[in-house]
């Protein structure tokens, strides 16, 4: 009998790593969705959250974290930049595309409504904020503070404390009809940042009024220049009883665009040397009426350019701040070419370091050594493979690496705390005591490589 109770040491010990590995993997996962989750406007739907349900479609990454929208705190004296207020400052681009058409909208009536949160981490927070587009603003331009009201309609002080993790405040929402965005801002105590989510409501639960009537056709079509891949195009605005949402670029009868109402021109790209080609214009209302065609605009494009002219050499490179005990933060005035310069290379002495878009004239240089002296420069590229000359020459010093103690089981460690692991630097993202097994490298969820 004893036997038949009794389990064989072997069986004990695997039992015991077993449950030990499960205890692990769930410490690290449960840390590692603190680190990356926050929360969201969940009712009514915010443009984030239907994103992710599919009722808004073509939103880009925000479908997989609709609580991520994070920026500095302090609207509207700080936070996210106008034109990037949808995405909280730009990591969500799709978000700050704004028209009459383009969001889905969810039904409200002004007076009194409940505005719920679903939060993925509860931190300590300052308030919660509710604000609303001025009665007059233009729904096809991107969102900036001019469009808001920005006093906030609604206003809950939180005093520091920790909300559960659905939390809802309950709003006397003002007087609207139509279309109109609600910006839902949740400032965290603890951080220097805040949560923004954007909410397309219409008022009244009801679609507006049938419009049947169409906008103008565009007018005085013109091309303003060509290359051997693509035709600028320019007219004349269309005019709506309610308003133009969007015009609509034909090549013959091909649509090859769509562009907001707000806009006059466009470029067609990807076109083909030495052709011929016939443009149109149409405007669009939100109702979906559809003007007529603009006069037609007949162009050539040129035929293929030869590039062997060199962008010149970036200039002015220099270290940005103070480097730290891995990295250098460089920046450099823009390079100029014949065509357009594609991209800029980063050298690490006479190694590539990092290469980057020609639009992009910074770059902060990670991985290197402490209290180490490197020498950077950048080179221009353009498309036909044509390298500049190096830019000047600039020398940083590395800081010399934070004290840290080496990392050892059965230890409590606080967040912040430096350790070092097998030759490296990791600081600790959470709070707790070490196990057997939970080395840096082990454990990504604790631990920040530097």
């Amino acid at each position: 009998m004893s036997a038949i109770r009794g389990f064989h040491p072997i069986f004990t010990k695997a039992f015991t790593s077993l449950g030990l590995i499960v205890l692990l993997s769930v410490f690290m996962v449960m840390f590692a969705e603190q680190a990356s989750a926050h929360g969201y406007v969940d009712s009514p739907g915010s443009r984030a959250i239907l994103c992710k349900n599919g009722q808004n479609t073509d939103c880009g990454a925000i479908i997989y974290e609709p609580q991520s929208l994070e920026a500095p705190k302090g609207f509207p004296q700080a936070g996210p930049a106008d034109g990037k207020i949808a995405s909280a400052g730009g990591a969500f681009p799709k978000l700050d595309e704004q028209s009459a058409t383009r969001w889905a909208k969810v039904n409200i009536n002004s007076g009194i409504n409940t505005f719920t949160w679903k939060l993925t981490a509860a931190h300590a927070t300052s308030s919660w904020k509710y604000y609303i587009t001025k009665e007059n603003w233009d729904p096809n331009t991107p969102l900036s503070r001019n469009s808001f009201d920005l006093t906030p309609f609604c206003s809950v002080d939180y005093g520091g404390a920790r909300p559960p993790f659905e939390y809802s405040n309950t709003c006397n929402v003002p007087q609207r009809s139509g279309y109109h965005v609600i910006l839902a801002v949740w400032e965290v105590a603890d951080t220097a940042n805040a949560f923004y989510n954007v909410i397309d409501v219409n008022f009244g639960g009801n679609n507006p009024p049938t419009d049947t009537i169409a906008p103008s056709a565009p007018g005085a079509l013109i091309s303003t220049g060509a290359t051997s891949t693509s035709v600028s195009l320019a007219w004349n605005a269309s005019t709506d009883n309610v308003g133009v949402s969007e015009y609509q670029i034909y090549n013959g009868s091909s649509l090859v665009a769509t562009v907001p109402g707000s806009a006059l021109s466009y470029t067609v790209t990807g076109l083909t040397a030495n052709t011929s080609y016939t443009f149109t214009v149409k405007a669009k209302d939100a109702a979906g009426n559809l003007s007529n065609a603009s006069n037609p605009v007949n162009i050539t494009t040129e035929g293929v350019i030869v590039d062997t002219e060199a962008p010149t050499a970036p200039g002015n490179l220099h270290v940005m701040g103070t480097p730290s005990s891995s990295s250098v933060s460089l920046m450099w005035n823009p390079s100029t070419d014949n065509v357009a310069v594609a991209g800029y290379r980063i050298y690490n002495g006479t190694a590539l370091a990092a290469t980057v878009s020609g639009t992009t004239t910074d770059y902060v240089v990670t991985g290197l050594s402490p209290d180490s002296t490197y020498t950077f420069t950048v080179r221009a590229f353009d498309a036909a493979g044509n390298e500049s000359p190096a830019s000047n020459s600039v020398h940083a010093t590395t800081a010399e690496a934070p004290a840290a103690q080496a990392w050892a089981p059965n230890t409590a460690y606080t967040t912040g705390t430096l350790v070092t692991y097998n030759g490296s630097v990791y600081e600790c993202r959470q709070s707790h005591t070490s196990l057997e097994g939970w080395e840096p490298v082990n454990t990504p969820a604790l631990w920040l490589l530097k």
